[in-house]
């Protein structure tokens, strides 16, 4: 017989271990797992690690992540600078990937969809800012996607129903992620602006958010003047459509503006404060600087202002709704990102290339899906 020299308590310590590893094999069938970035802890690494794949709640979606793009906001994540964050997080906001599972109560979204989830994570819709429609205001449940919860550094992530757009099937992953932060934020600034087509309109800046900015301005119609730092980028500028470029190191910006009558609306991209303080007084009568680069501060004179009924605004990227349009408005017009890609697992050299300032002109992470 098999077990004729096995004593019985080495048959039950046999069998323990018989059952171990049936409960792990089970486990490893019932639970697989996925890669995923996570920060462990405030200026930490990134560190690759392996985690179970999430499952959706009611109201959620499973999202299998096909690309993500790496924002400068993700900073706030990476250096603990975001109040009340915490750790371990997964970063990443700009996540364009196919629905793969969905929570129960979800009926707006079906698996095989491709989709995309931006800044905008979730909000309550009932506090009163919600009830007025300023969702980006909730003071309810408001949440940021990588950072009130996990976001596309991963192989998989989970996101609210509300917080998905449709992509288009012409815009393929990479082309797509960039669009749910740096993209929305731009075209959602602009046409929410004074501005209509004809008008003056200076973009202040041609790097991530200017070029994109720059694209969606002269496709929009308005009479675009670019506005950055030396010579060198003017060939750019011209091939993406605009009417003029003024260097900002040769060139007072405000004055040549001014004599091309005054800019109905100024996007500054930059986060340079000094940079946006130079360039307002370019403003036409009844202009608007719309700032949508995260600066410090920024000077102005108030007695410029009130000649001229002139104003400074911020612009907050927008909702899933408002990333849709984004995304429909660049398949129709051909708006594209400029983008260097890098597999998921080299993670630290695309987000020290993005931090160096010469990627050109977004860098986006894809997962191999």
């Amino acid at each position: 017989m098999l077990y004729t020299n096995i004593s019985g308590c080495q048959l039950v310590e046999l069998c323990k271990i018989a059952g171990v590893l049936k409960m792990r094999i089970q486990q490893e069938i019932i639970m697989p797992k996925m890669r995923a970035v996570q920060i462990a802890r405030p200026g930490g690494p990134f560190e690759i690690v392996e985690r179970e794949i999430p499952q959706p709640v009611a109201g959620q979606v499973r999202v299998k992540v096909q690309a993500c793009g790496i924002c400068h906001s993700d900073s706030l994540v990476k250096e603990g600078h975001w109040p009340g964050i915490q750790y371990p997080r997964v970063p990443g906001h700009e996540v364009v990937g196919l629905v793969d599972a969905v929570g129960p109560g979800v009926t707006q979204w079906k698996t095989g969809q491709r989709v995309g989830v931006g800044w905008h994570g979730n909000h309550c819709g009932v506090c009163d800012n919600c009830r007025n429609g300023d969702f980006f205001g909730c003071t309810g449940n408001h949440q940021i996607t990588g950072i009130s919860f996990d976001g596309g550094y991963a192989d998989y992530m989970v996101a609210s129903a509300i917080a998905l757009a449709l992509v288009p099937e012409d815009l393929a992953p990479v082309e797509a992620a960039p669009l749910m932060c740096a993209g929305i934020t731009t075209y959602n600034a602009l046409r929410n602006s004074p501005a209509r087509p004809g008008d003056l309109v200076a973009v202040l800046g041609l790097g991530g958010l200017g070029h994109l900015g720059v694209q969606y301005a002269v496709k929009m119609g308005f009479k675009t003047v670019v506005i950055a730092r030396g010579k060198d980028k003017e060939p750019l500028a011209r091939k993406l459509g605009a009417w003029r470029y003024l260097d900002s190191q040769s060139q007072d910006p405000a004055a040549e503006l001014q004599k091309l009558g005054g800019a109905k609306v100024i996007i500054a991209t930059v986060t340079n404060g000094d940079a946006m303080s130079a360039v307002t007084g370019g403003l036409g009568i009844n202009g608007t600087i719309v700032v949508i680069g995260a600066a410090q501060s920024m000077t102005v004179s108030p007695l410029f202002l009130l000649s001229g009924r002139r104003s400074v605004k911020g612009w907050y990227s927008g909702m899933a709704i408002d990333s849709q349009a984004t995304l429909a408005f660049s398949v129709l017009a051909g708006v594209r990102s400029m983008n260097e890609v890098y597999p998921l697992e080299k993670v630290t050299e695309a987000y020290e290339r993005m931090e160096s300032g010469k990627a050109r002109f977004r860098v986006v992470l894809t997962t191999g899906f």
